[in-house]
């Protein structure tokens, strides 16, 4: 029998060490994948693409330049010192009464808040012009549309201030840089401004539209059968409503909006990505691994969207500036033929129209043309350049 020596002291167990905790989940997911060796090869083979790269650079700095267009092209200045108060008139409207006056809203054009703003302070106006979209000149020389201010002499573009060529408001932030439209409006603010919308519409419809076609496409590739039979019939009757007619009878009882306008568009332009999604799901949804995951009890919701929409998003992607474009060129076309958006907002297709009408004035349409044709070569270049950089044939980086 084992005798126990209870004088000898207990041993002491070292003590164990706390487990570690687990790895913090990692937050940075999106820029890990962007991270990835197959998305560096794509980026290198889009930067390689030096029409398509810096097609992409100008336009963003193009379409930058028109989001800030208030700091560079409005009827208002950008800061007011009045009696040592600080204002800021691009973001408040304020009222005339401030500076002496009785109007809801104040005219910085006219001389006398001028006068009045400048005797008990300071102010800053735009770098470029100081006129917005919709600011009517009556000091224009001549009949409008009146000519670019460089092509004529400054006696003629002061003659209408009061002390003429030494007026302080005959400077060349007041003389308009690419003329004035048929209405004494500056044709410069209405094209940086007419991009910016034409963009931001263009933007929203495709965003809006490609979420709604994957989805479409989506379910049809997957669930293939009779879903995928009676989709595809709805979509041939669909696709054969014509858009323009549908705009014409709204057009007739409603006034377009911007929201309005965008709404419509939508209805009728989701089918754009939808036969791309639903080939690409016919194709992959037959894989072992989706065979796999169904096995193992993953919900079709999960494996639609987490595990087949990756493998579509190489076809998707491609077609995305193509549709931006389309998007651009529709509003463009639809100001054209007067059923855009509302009378007076800034618009490319409006300038066109303005210059077919006043051939007389050649600025007008060269102006509106050049700036749809830089605009929509550039979404095209940039397009090819996507189109290229997911090519999976493409495996080397080939300089161009």
């Amino acid at each position: 029998m084992a005798v126990i020596d209870t004088d000898r002291p207990a041993e002491v167990s070292a003590p164990v060490p706390a487990p570690e905790s687990p790895a913090p989940r990692r937050r940075r997911r999106f820029l890990d994948f962007l991270h990835t060796p197959i998305n560096q090869r794509r980026w290198q083979n889009f930067k390689a693409n030096r029409r398509g790269f810096w097609s992409l650079w100008i336009f963003l700095a193009l379409f930058g330049f028109s989001c800030v267009a208030e700091l560079f092209l409005n009827d208002r200045p950008i800061l007011v010192s009045y009696k040592g108060e600080l204002l800021f008139p691009i973001f408040v409207d304020y009222p005339e009464s401030k500076f002496g006056g009785f109007l809801a809203t104040t005219d910085y054009r006219d001389t006398l808040n001028q006068d009045e703003i400048n005797a008990n302070g300071w102010m800053i106006w735009p770098l470029i012009n100081r006129y917005s979209y919709d600011t009517f000149n009556f000091q224009i020389p001549g009949f409008t549309p009146s000519p670019p201010w460089w092509t004529l002499p400054k006696e003629i573009l002061c003659e209408d201030y009061v002390r003429g060529v030494e007026d302080p408001n005959c400077t060349v932030g007041n003389f308009h840089w690419l003329g004035s439209d048929d209405q004494g409006r500056d044709v410069l603010s209405r094209l940086v401004y007419g991009f910016r919308i034409s963009v931001a519409f263009g933007l929203i419809l495709t965003i809006l539209s490609s979420i709604i076609g994957v989805i479409a496409g989506a379910v049809q590739g997957y669930f293939g059968g009779w879903v995928d039979l009676l989709f595809q019939r709805f979509l041939e009757i669909w696709g054969s409503v014509p858009t323009l007619y549908v705009l014409l009878i709204l057009a007739s009882v409603i006034t377009p909006t911007f929201w309005i306008l965008l709404l419509i568009l939508l209805v009728f332009s989701w089918t754009a990505l939808t036969g791309v999604v639903r080939a690409e799901f016919l194709r992959a949804r037959n894989f072992e691994y989706v065979g796999a995951a169904r096995a193992l009890g993953v919900s079709n919701v999960k494996l639609m969207f987490r595990h087949l929409l990756p493998n579509a998003m190489v076809a998707t992607l491609t077609f995305l500036p193509f549709i931006l474009n389309a998007s651009v060129t529709t509003l463009t076309a639809l100001d054209f033929l007067g059923f855009g958006l509302p009378a007076g907002s800034p618009s490319l297709g409006e300038l066109l129209a303005q210059g077919k009408n006043n051939i007389r004035s050649p600025w007008l349409g060269i102006t509106g043309f050049f700036t749809v044709a830089i605009m929509l070569s550039l979404l095209v270049f940039i397009g090819e350049g996507v189109r290229d950089a997911f090519d999976p044939r493409k495996t080397f980086v080939k300089s161009r």
